[in-house]
């Protein structure tokens, strides 16, 4: 309970929503929060050590690797549905690392460590906001689907925006 409550408060006094976890065998293996501050929501992505996860555009760009040839595998890219929270922009993302390994016919991109997503968005009034978080998580040997809920505090006017150095448009 204590444990909880100190969470609760970390996590308020940094503008961020509470963890939404997703867990293997009772482990953490990715975390994702999200806010939304000065027009822009954010969501990040925390993988614990030997998980990766993938991009918003992986699927966009295995096809174009592939140029209409057959693949014998695809990753789930990361998908985010906006509720209570308009997209009025395009999403950026970490630039990704490829996990490709072309002479297999897999091409796929993605994050380890640490990932970010933004958008430009606004939330109307008095509404609850969260982000829908759907996708996959992975080790060398197992995969996990993520079908996770982030809550978004909106942050109040004045707070600093999320920052976008070094993010790349999403394909």
């Amino acid at each position: 309970m204590t444990t909880t409550l100190l969470l609760f408060l970390m996590t308020a006094a940094d503008g961020w929503g509470a963890p939404a976890v997703v867990t293997h065998e009772d482990q953490p293996c990715v975390t994702y929060r999200a806010q939304l501050s000065s027009g822009y929501l954010a969501v990040e992505v925390k993988l614990e050590p030997g998980w990766h996860t993938f991009t918003m555009d992986n699927d966009k760009r295995a096809s174009a690797k592939l140029a209409g040839k057959k693949a014998l595998s695809v990753d789930k890219p990361t998908t985010l549905q906006a509720e209570g929270i308009e997209v009025t922009g395009a999403w950026l993302q970490s630039p990704p690392k490829d996990f490709s390994q072309p002479d297999l016919r897999i091409f796929s991109w993605g994050f380890e460590g640490e990932a970010r997503f933004v958008a430009p968005a606004k939330a109307p009034p008095g509404n609850a906001a969260r982000v829908r978080i759907k996708g996959q998580a992975c080790t060398q040997t197992v995969c996990k689907n993520v079908d996770v809920i982030a809550e978004v505090p909106v942050v109040k006017a004045g707070a600093s925006s999320p920052s976008t150095t070094g993010l790349i448009a999403v394909q």
